[in-house]
C-alpha cells in the first residue's frame, strides 16, 4: 500500500508551517535519507527526507502552501511494484522515525559548509566491506555515531527491518557509550512530555538520579495545572522603602534580642492590611461564583529540602509585625522539619513569594490554586529617585502581582497594588 509523507512538527509548539518548495517531483525514485521538501517555520527553514524507498507517486499539498497543519498528509509514496492505481488505496500503516503514527520523513537542520556526514557506526556504509548494508535511517545513523554503537548488532523494527531513533534506546544497552561530540540537530530538540531519562539515555548524558518526592509531585502537579488553566497577567509597582528600612532597624534595636523583624514581615502585614482595606482582591474562582474571603490569610512560600511549601499566617491583619515574625519562623522552621500539620499549609487566600534575600531584582510567580493572586517581592535596591522634585539615592523594591483574570480585573489588581504600596512606604500605618 502507498506510504503517507506527513507534515512534521518541527518544535514542540508548532502546529502549522509553510511547504517551502518540492526537491523531487512526481514519478521520481526515492531513496532513504533523500531531501524530498523543505518547511518554513517562523523560526527555521528545515529539510524534510525520506525515511522509506520508492517512487514519490503523489504531490498533495503544492509548493508554496502557507498554514499546513501538523500530520497533514503532504504527498505519497509508492512501494517497489505499486503503480499509480494503487494511490486510490488505503495507506499501510508505517511507523515514523520517533515511533509516532504513520509520518514517514526525517526532519533535519539546515546544511552549513561545516556539515559532515556521520560515517557509519559499523564501518560498512552503503555496503562496503562485508557487503552486508545495514538499513537505518539518516537521524539513527547520527545518533549511533555519536553514541559510539555499532549498528550492526541492532535489529531493526522499522519498514523493512531498518533501524530508526528508538530502536537505540534498547539497542545500546550493555554498549560502551561514547560522549557526543557534536550536539543533536535543533530540530530534534525534546517535545513537550518526552521522557528526559530516556532521551539523557539515549544521548549518553551523565546524570544522577534523585527520586520525586510526595511534596515535589504534589508541587509539579500543581504548578502545572495552574499554568494550563488559570489565565495569568502581571502587574509590577516599584515601592521605596527607607521609611521601612528605618522602622525595622529601629524595632530592632528597642527589641534588644527579643525579636527580630525582617522586611518579609513587613510586607505580609501590607499585603493583609491591603486585603482588608480592599477586599476585591481577597478572592477565589469558583464555577458558580467569586469566593470573597473576610479575612487575609497569607500563605508564604518557603523553599525546604523536600521542595517548596506555604505555610499560612492567618488572619495576619488582625496580627502586630512581632507576631507575625514569630509565627513566620516558627512554621519555616517546621517547614524544613517536616513537621507542619495539613491544616498549616492548606487553605490561604493570597500568596507572597519573596526571593529579595537572593539579590533577585523581579520575577513572576506562579498562582497557589485556588488563590487568585501571589506577591512576588525582589530586592530593595538604591537607585536614583525624585524625591519632591530633587534627584536623590533611595532604596526600591519591585514587586509583582501575579493574578487570576477570572477572578481579578486589571484594575482591581491595580488598585490592591496602590494600597500595598501606601502601606509598605508608610509602615508607620501598619502599627495603628
Amino acid at each position: 500500500m502507498p506510504i503517507n509523507v506527513t507534515m512534521p512538527a518541527l518544535s514542540p509548539t508548532m502546529t502549522e508551517g509553510k511547504l517551502a518548495r518540492w526537491t523531487k517531483k512526481e514519478g521520481e525514485k526515492i531513496k532513504s535519507g533523500d531531501v524530498i521538501a523543505e518547511i518554513e517555520t517562523d523560526k527555521a527553514t528545515m529539510e524534510v527526507e525520506a525515511a522509506d524507498e520508492g517512487v514519490l507517486g503523489k504531490i498533495l499539498v503544492p509548493e508554496g502552501t502557507e498554514g499546513v497543519a501538523v500530520n497533514t498528509v503532504i504527498a505519497m509514496l509508492l512501494e517497489e511494484g505499486e503503480t499509480a492505481n494503487d494511490l486510490g488505496k488505503s495507506p499501510s500503516p508505517r511507523p515514523s522515525p520517533e515511533g509516532r503514527g504513520s509520518a514517514t520523513v526525517e526532519v533535519v537542520a539546515p546544511k552549513t559548509e561545516s556539515s559532515v556526514k556521520a560515517p557509519s557506526p559499523s564501518g560498512r556504509g552503503q555496503g562496503e566491506g562485508s557487503g552486508s548494508r545495514v538499513f537505518a535511517s539518516p537521524l539513527a545513523r547520527r545518533l549511533a555515531a555519536q553514541m559510539g554503537v555499532d549498528l550492526s548488532a541492532i535489529r531493526g523494527s522499522g519498514p523493512h527491518g531498518r533501524i530508526v531513533k528508538a530502536d537505540l534506546a534498547s539497542g545500546q544497552k550493555g554498549a560502551a557509550v561514547a560522549p557526543a561530540a557534536t550536539p543533536i540537530a535543533a530540530s530534534r530538540a525534546p517535545s513537550a512530555g518526552v521522557d528526559a531519562k530516556r532521551q539523557s539515555d539515549l544521548l549518553g548524558m551523565a546524570y544522577t538520579e534523585i527520586p520525586n518526592n510526595s511534596i515535589r509531585k504534589v508541587v509539579a502537579s500543581r504548578l502545572l495545572e495552574s499554568k494550563q488553566t488559570v489565565p495569568h497577567f502581571y502587574l509590577t509597582i516599584d515601592c521605596l522603602i527607607d521609611d521601612l528600612l528605618a522602622a525595622r532597624e529601629k524595632l530592632n534595636a528597642e527589641a534588644k534580642g527579643a525579636y527580630k523583624l525582617s522586611v518579609n514581615d513587613f510586607v505580609i502585614k501590607a499585603c493583609a492590611m491591603a486585603l482588608k482595606a480592599y477586599p476585591a482582591a481577597n478572592v477565589a474562582w469558583a464555577d458558580n461564583a467569586i469566593l470573597q474571603y473576610d479575612s487575609a490569610d497569607i500563605s508564604v512560600a518557603v523553599a525546604t529540602p523536600n521542595g517548596l511549601i506555604t505555610p499560612i499566617v492567618k488572619a495576619a491583619e488582625t496580627k502586630g509585625l512581632r507576631q507575625i515574625s514569630e509565627e513566620v519562623k516558627d512554621l519555616a522552621g517546621r517547614a524544613r522539619e517536616g513537621k507542619l500539620k495539613p491544616v498549616e499549609f492548606q487553605g490561604g487566600t493570597f500568596s507572597v513569594s519573596n526571593l529579595g534575600m537572593y539579590g533577585i531584582k523581579d520575577f513572576g510567580a506562579i498562582i497557589n490554586p485556588p488563590q487568585a493572586c501571589i506577591l512576588a517581592v525582589g530586592a530593595g535596591i538604591q537607585q536614583p529617585v525624585v524625591k519632591n522634585g530633587q534627584l536623590a539615592v533611595g532604596t526600591v523594591m519591585s514587586c509583582t502581582l501575579s493574578v487570576d483574570h477570572r477572578a481579578v480585573d486589571g484594575a482591581v489588581g491595580a488598585e490592591y497594588l496602590q494600597h500595598f504600596k501606601r502601606f509598605i512606604e508608610n509602615p508607620v500605618s501598619m502599627l495603628v
